[in-house]
C-alpha cells in the first residue's frame, strides 16, 4: 500500500539532470514537510550516464519497492495506477518552463520531468546547495587540485560535445557553444576580475578542446576524472566565476558556488530546436552571451 506524506522522485539521464530532479523533489518535500523518495528503478539515460547522486549529500527515504508506483514493466499494475488515479498523484512536466502549480502540490505526488529552473527551489537554496555538494572524499590529484584552485583566480570554463555533435538528434535539439562565445565569454570574466584570470577547462572531449580553443589566457585543461564526474562538479563549483557550456552539468558547477561576487556567463539561446525554448533556466543575475 501507497504511504502518504511522501514526494516520489523519478530519477533519469545525467548527474546535471537528476541534481534538478532531486532540487524540485527536495524543495517541495520541504515546503510540505514530507519525506523525498528518490525512485531510480527504470533509470535511462545516454551513453556512459549513470545514477551519481549517491555522491551528493543527498536526503533520500529509503522505501521498500511495494511501497513505490508500479513500474512500466508492471503493465497491468500501471495501467490501473494511473488509470483510476492511485495515490501517489501522477504529475508530469508540462513545457520546459517553470510551472508554479509544482510549487504548490500537496504531499503524495510522483514527480516526472526535467525541472529545469532553480524557480523550482528557490525558496530553499541554502538547503539545496548543502545537500547537493559532493560528499565523496577526493582522491589525492583532485584533493591537491582543488587546493590549488583555492588560491588562485579561477574561473571554469565547460565544453560540451559528445552526444551534441555525435547523435544527430541530439544536435538538432541542443546544439553546441561555439568558439567565439567562449572568447567573448572569457575576455568578459576577465574584464570583471581585473587580473590575470586562469581558466580550468572541462569537457567531455578535452582532446578537442586542446586542439581547438586559443585564449590569451592561462589554461588549464581537466582531463583525468573520466567518469568520475562528480570530482570535475566539485572543482567546478570551487572556482570564482564560470563560464557555463548549454550543459545542466555545467549550471550546477556555477550554481553550486555560493559566492554572490561570482560572476556566470552563460548562453543567450540554451537550445538550437526553438520548440525546447525554456525561458527559465538561466538565473537572472548570471549574464547572457550570444553562443
Amino acid at each position: 500500500m501507497i504511504k502518504t506524506g511522501k514526494i516520489y522522485v523519478r530519477i533519469f539521464g545525467g548527474l546535471g539532470n537528476q541534481m534538478f530532479q532531486y532540487a524540485c523533489g527536495r524543495a517541495l518535500a520541504l515546503r510540505t514537510g514530507s519525506e523525498i523518495v528518490l525512485d531510480t528503478r527504470d533509470f535511462v539515460a545516454g551513453p556512459g550516464q549513470r545514477p551519481g547522486l549517491h555522491h551528493l549529500n543527498i536526503v533520500n527515504a529509503k522505501v521498500p519497492d511495494r511501497d513505490l508506483p508500479p513500474s512500466k514493466k508492471q503493465k497491468l499494475r500501471y495501467l490501473l495506477w494511473r488509470g483510476l488515479g492511485l495515490p501517489p498523484k501522477f504529475v508530469r512536466q508540462n513545457g520546459a518552463a517553470f510551472d508554479p502549480q509544482i510549487i504548490g502540490l500537496p504531499a503524495d505526488v510522483w514527480l516526472h520531468g526535467y525541472w529545469q529552473s532553480e524557480r523550482f527551489f528557490a525558496d530553499f537554496k541554502e538547503e539545496i546547495r548543502k545537500e547537493l555538494s559532493v560528499k565523496t572524499e577526493p582522491d589525492e590529484t583532485n584533493a591537491r587540485l582543488f587546493d590549488e584552485i583555492m588560491i588562485t583566480p579561477a574561473a571554469s570554463l565547460h565544453i560540451r560535445r559528445g552526444d551534441y555533435v555525435s547523435d544527430p538528434k541530439a544536435n538538432a535539439v541542443h546544439g553546441i557553444c561555439s568558439l567565439a562565445y567562449y572568447e567573448n565569454a572569457a575576455s568578459l570574466i576577465a574584464r570583471t576580475m581585473g587580473q590575470e584570470p586562469v581558466f580550468y577547462v572541462f569537457s567531455d572531449e578535452p582532446g578537442w578542446v586542446a586542439d581547438n580553443l586559443r585564449l590569451p589566457y592561462e589554461m588549464r585543461i581537466v582531463s583525468h576524472n573520466g567518469a568520475k564526474n562528480y570530482e570535475d562538479l566539485r572543482l567546478m563549483s570551487a572556482c570564482r566565476h564560470h563560464v557555463v557550456a548549454n550543459s545542466s552539468f555545467s549550471w550546477w558547477g556555477a550554481w553550486l558556488n555560493p559566492s554572490p561576487e561570482k560572476l556566470v556567463v552563460a548562453p543567450a539561446r540554451w537550445f538550437a530546436d526553438p520548440s525546447a525554448h525554456n525561458p527559465d533556466i538561466v538565473p537572472e543575475d548570471w549574464v547572457r552571451l550570444e553562443g
